[in-house]
């Protein structure tokens, strides 16, 4: 999974839904903090965008999108193992 943040702009081109409806998301709990948007200052969210597009194409099956949330926190340079020299 390529993973790429985006901002409400290219958000709303890119699924043609609007900030109103991602705020929505956001405060719902729809959208997971840390996982689908990130907060980076009191003015600017970032999102990100292939687990959006994720969730749109598997709202009907969570399970399906659980899938792919656990394959970007698995891809976390956070969760990776240490190298050895």
């Amino acid at each position: 999974m390529d993973t790429q943040f985006c901002t409400k702009k290219s958000l709303c081109k890119a699924t043609g839904l609007s900030n109103s409806t991602f705020k929505k998301y956001r405060l719902q709990g729809a959208w997971i903090e840390g996982i689908h948007w990130q907060r980076v200052n009191s003015r600017c969210v970032l999102y990100n965008l292939s687990l959006i597009l994720d969730w749109l194409a598997n709202r009907s099956q969570p399970e399906h999108h659980q899938k792919a949330i656990d394959f970007y926190v698995r891809s976390l340079p956070s969760n990776q193992g240490r190298r050895k020299a």
